[in-house]
């Protein structure tokens, strides 16, 4: 039998959506994929299109370009089938093979697992959303206190002396003199 960790490496997402492409089902499923692809036109009618959708150019050029190696099918002649859950059991009923049947299963719990795993990462992403939102609040109630904070340690500035007066100056002041004060001024 195939294993799990085996059928989730071929699971892709394409649209939103996990997907397996055809060549890659018709390896686990025992068949060639001109089979499979043929099996699917003669039964469109079972294929809706959340069951299984034709890749764009552009999504295959993209694919393409993430193996490093070339491998064979690299230039085909029509654009691959990418199958859903539902689409790649719909497919195993199709061809009517014993190793379809059988691996169908495993096909199934492999995106059953896939889903729960993503599930749990929503999960996760949203309370490290919710810690970051937090934080954000702590840390600028931090940075307000270590602003008052600093704002304590600094030096006090000291008070501008006031502006000299340029010119000359007359200063009225009391001088004793002999028995009696008179007032002098001075220059």
């Amino acid at each position: 039998m195939v294993p799990v960790e085996r059928i989730e490496g071929a699971i892709l997402e394409l649209r939103g959506q996990r997907v397996v492409l055809a060549r890659d089902l018709a390896v686990l499923y025992g068949v060639s994929t001109k089979a499979l692809n043929q099996a699917v036109n003669r039964n469109l009618d079972r294929f809706p299109k959340d069951f299984v959708f034709q890749l764009t150019n552009a999504e295959w050029t993209a694919l393409r370009s993430q193996f490093v190696t070339l491998k064979r099918g690299q230039h085909i002649k029509y654009l691959p089938y990418a199958f859903t859950e539902h689409g790649a059991v719909m497919a195993a009923t199709l061809l009517k093979t014993r190793r379809a049947a059988e691996v169908s299963v495993f096909v199934v719990r492999a995106f059953i697992r896939m889903r729960r795993l993503l599930a749990g990462q929503r999960e996760l992403a949203l309370k490290l959303a919710e810690l970051e939102s937090k934080l954000t609040v702590h840390d600028q109630n931090f940075k307000d206190v270590f602003d008052a904070i600093r704002k304590l340690m600094e030096k006090p500035k000291p008070e501008p002396a006031p502006p000299r007066k340029i010119g000359f100056h007359v200063s009225e002041t009391v001088v004793p003199y002999g028995f009696g004060a008179r007032k002098v001024k001075r220059q």
